[in-house]
């Protein structure tokens, strides 16, 4: 998960509020270049703006969290956006030849436009408290063919939640983990040797993990066709790799990888 770095650092009474309302997680950056965060994502949704048509568009879910009863600035499935996207979005355009939308989306689990985003990405999942009605929409979304990618959630706390949500929707299949031989792993790039993706923490702690979550898990869920419609991405920040990919700290092969991983995600969902 990103840090605050000076040029996007909030008042210190603000972010002293905000991190003792939701401890073991940082308040994202306000900015993304200078550019302000798009209202839709920085207060409550409201729905996603229009661009020119293309092939493939990033859309962030936005879920009910376990935090209802706070009033809180970010909510977790706010964090690192749009810089993560933005990022990784100037990155698949680079390195493959999907013709991306280079601005991000956001959309409920409940509502119906739900059905016109084929990719999602989500963020902290270990953080959300899922209404019947999310429930409902993201088990309908997966089995008409939809693909999620969770990631940036860490130990086994976060798990558990995590765990409460898919037992939700999908009560009867099972999360697998995926073998290095996993065609998702090697649909464009070769993946099959991979490593733990940090957050930008571990350039302060020294660490590439968070709380417990010492080992990495890449885990999927599939449908009956034995198609991936879930991929899981536990003890990992694939986010924070995608938006500090310009900062000379953080290590270059991290962001490779991230990049590498989520494009044959991307390619998988398009293709299968």
């Amino acid at each position: 998960m990103a840090g605050m770095d000076s040029r996007r650092r909030l008042p210190a009474v603000a972010t002293a509020a905000a991190v003792a309302a939701c401890s073991g997680w940082l308040v994202a950056q306000r900015t993304y270049h200078d550019i302000p965060i798009p209202p839709e994502a920085r207060l409550a949704l409201d729905g996603f703006s229009e661009g020119e048509p293309s092939e493939f568009v990033l859309a962030r879910m936005a879920y009910s969290d376990r935090y209802s009863g706070q009033s809180l600035e970010i909510r977790p499935w706010q964090i690192d956006s749009p810089a993560a996207e933005r990022h990784f979005l100037e990155g698949l355009q680079r390195l493959s030849a999907i013709d991306a939308r280079p601005r991000e989306a956001y959309v409920h689990p409940a509502d119906p436009r739900l059905f016109e985003f084929p990719f999602l990405y989500v963020v902290e999942a270990g953080h959300w408290d899922l209404t019947e009605s999310e429930v409902e929409g993201i088990r309908e979304y997966l089995l008409r063919g939809g693909f999620i990618m969770f990631d940036d959630f860490h130990g086994t706390e976060e798990w558990e939640y995590f765990m409460s949500g898919i037992r939700r929707i999908f009560p009867e299949r099972p999360v697998e983990d995926l073998e290095p031989a996993s065609e998702v792993f090697h649909v464009l790039f070769d993946m099959e040797h991979r490593e733990q993706i940090p957050g930008l923490q571990m350039i302060y702690s020294g660490r590439p993990y968070e709380r417990d979550g010492v080992v990495p898990h890449w885990r999927g869920i599939r449908d009956d066709d034995g198609r991936l419609m879930v991929l899981i991405n536990h003890n990992m920040d694939l986010g924070d790799a995608w938006e500090h990919a310009d900062w000379p700290e953080y290590p270059e092969r991290f962001t490779a990888m991230s990049y590498r991983l989520a494009i044959n995600y991307i390619v998988y969902a398009m293709t299968h």
